[in-house]
Formats: C-alpha cells, structure tokens, sequence
C-alpha cells in the first residue's frame, strides 16, 4: 500500500505541475482525490492491513492527501493570477491625461448672470434669502392675494404636487416667507428655479430663473421704485440703456408696471431683433405691494409701505449676452457655452 501512495502522490504532484488551466486543475482534484478517486480508493482497503500497519498506512495517506491538497492551492494560485494578468493585458485602459487637451470648465452664463445680480443687489443694501422650490398653495397664492378665480391657480398653468403643494410658480413666495420671519423694514432679493407649464419655445420654457427684490420700509414710494431699477439697469447693461413703465395688474402689487429696455442690439435705433421697434423683450415686472400681502404677513399696512419687482434670469441673460433663444441656455451645446 505504501507504493501505491506514493505512486498516487507522484503522478498527482506531476499533473498538477504541467497543468495549465483550472479546469484541467478540477479533473486532476477529482481524479487523485475525489470520492471515486485513487487516494479514496486506496484507503478503502485499509481494512485489509493488519493492526500494526492501519495507523502507519492512515497516516501517511493522511500526508499524501495534504501535500497534493497544497500543491493544488499553489497551482490554482499561480493560474488565476497568470488568467488575471492576461485579461488585464486585454483589457488595459489608459488613464492618464494629456495636459495640453485639458479643457478649463467655466461658469455657466445662467449662473453668472445670477451671481452678478445678487452681488449688485447686496452692493445696494440688500439682503440675499433663500427658499423651497416645492411650496405651499397658501405662501405661492393666497398669501399674495391671488383671487381664487385667477388664472394661474388653473392645472394648466401650475404644477400642483398635491391640493396643497406645488412646485413654486415665481419666487415671490419667498418674499412671504421673509416678511413672516424678518418682519419690516426689509431689503431683501431672492433667486431660483420656477416652474410653469409653459410651451417651449425662443423666449419660454417650463422650467426658469427668477430674481426678485421686496423693499419694505416707512414711507417706499413708487418713486423709490424706478429709481432702483434704473440703478440696476444702468449698472448691469450700461448707462445708454433706456427704460420703458407700462402699467399692468399683478394680484400681489398695485400700482403694476411692466418695464422694457432698449434693444441691446440697436440701442433703440430699430433693427431685425427688435422688428424695428427699438425696444427688447419685456425685461421684468414691478409693483407696490399690496397692503393685503402686508397685512397677511403681519406687518401693519398703515405704517409701512413696500415695493416689490421680480425679473427672469434667464431673460437678462439673453439680453445681456445677445441671445436671442432661451432654448440655448439649456440644451448644454458646448459649441454655444465655449462663448463664454
């Protein structure tokens, strides 16, 4: 029997040392060690040996089982770190980077244009606060006197979540929210995300940048109003700018204005972008606020006064940049954002 065992260990150890895959591996593991193998064979017959030779025999087998166990982890080792080595030789990805392709991200225009009226806004003595884009109907409507027969309650004009939550039509919410935790006086401007379901086209989208500014104070004038505007307009497109006041309704202020600047273009000569009129697209809207918006935020109308003006982002980039579809300010073209 001691032969055999050792005839056994032989050929399994030179097997295993020519072999050359894992699956030849197994079949050899099997073979030399398996139920049906020739070491399992071999110790069926220990029956047969006498008292004295039993243990002697078991324990060499039990040696013989071990060394071609450890020669078997060795070679299944070596061949799957060798099978590693040759997929990764395959499949190799270069990661290094060429310096001179490198490409500089910038500030996309969009956020430029809000940085740079914030940072205008704070230079005049405001105050920059923030607030939620999903909203209640209470702080997006009623608090700002919208009648509730007014149009822009309807589904098709506001993404409502649920019967009291929507996504923030404007972002005069906010201003509510200011008012019921700062109370008055207040200078404050706002900016973010508004949604409405718009169709998109060259100057809407579904999805827009608003700014908007609350001044409340003792004896705010509509006077206090332009002059603030004017401020921010000649300061943000330049001193030829002109403005235009035409009078409109907004729910949340009364007076109303909506106010238009000079074709950036022409500077209000008349030409193709502006169809000949000398003006642009209306650039924001404005108002002194309402005394029931006051009164709903606490604040006493009788004493205070306030105006309000709010102001597409998107629409002074346009005109601050020239461009003239909305469209490009979201479609992520680097061919178009490489421009700035």
């Amino acid at each position: 029997m001691r032969e055999k065992l050792e005839l056994i260990e032989r050929e399994s150890l030179d097997q295993i040392a020519d072999c050359q895959s894992l699956e030849a591996l197994d079949k050899i593991r099997v073979a030399s060690l398996g139920k049906k193998g020739q070491l399992t064979g071999i110790l069926k017959g220990m029956g047969k040996l006498s008292p004295e030779e039993r243990p002697k025999m078991g324990a060499l087998a039990n040696e013989v089982r071990e060394r071609i166990e450890g020669a078997l982890a060795d070679k299944k080792e070596k061949l799957e770190r060798d099978k590693l080595n040759q997929q990764l030789d395959k499949e190799w990805i270069d990661i290094s980077l060429d310096k001179k392709q490198a490409r500089r991200g910038h500030i996309h225009p969009l956020s430029q244009t809000k940085e740079e009226l914030e940072d205008l806004f704070v230079q005049m003595g405001f105050i920059v606060y923030e607030g939620p884009e999903i909203e209640s109907v209470a702080n997006n409507f009623d608090a700002l006197n919208a009648p509730m027969s007014h149009p822009s309650r309807d589904k098709t004009d506001t993404f409502y979540i649920d019967d009291t939550t929507l996504l923030r039509t404007q972002t005069s919410p906010v201003q509510i929210r200011a008012m019921k935790e700062l109370g008055a006086p207040l200078r404050m401007v706002c900016s973010g995300r508004v949604f409405r379901p718009d169709d998109v086209d060259d100057t809407h989208s579904p999805m827009f940048h608003q700014l908007e500014g609350l001044v409340v104070d003792e004896k705010v004038s509509m006077a206090n109003l332009i002059h603030t505007l004017d401020v921010f307009i000649h300061e943000m497109f330049g001193q030829d700018m002109q403005t235009r006041y035409r009078p409109h309704y907004f729910p949340f202020t009364e007076p109303s204005t909506e106010v238009d600047v000079t074709c950036h273009a022409c500077h209000g000569a008349g030409c193709k972008a502006c169809h000949g009129t000398g003006w642009s697209m209306e650039l924001l809207g404005a108002g002194m606020v309402h005394p029931n918006v006051l009164r709903n935020c606490g604040i006493d109308p009788e004493k205070y006064s306030g105006f309000a003006f709010g102001m597409g982002i998107d629409r002074i980039a346009m005109v601050k940049y020239g461009i003239s579809d909305i469209r490009l300010l979201f479609d992520n073209d680097e061919r178009f954002l490489n421009q700035f």
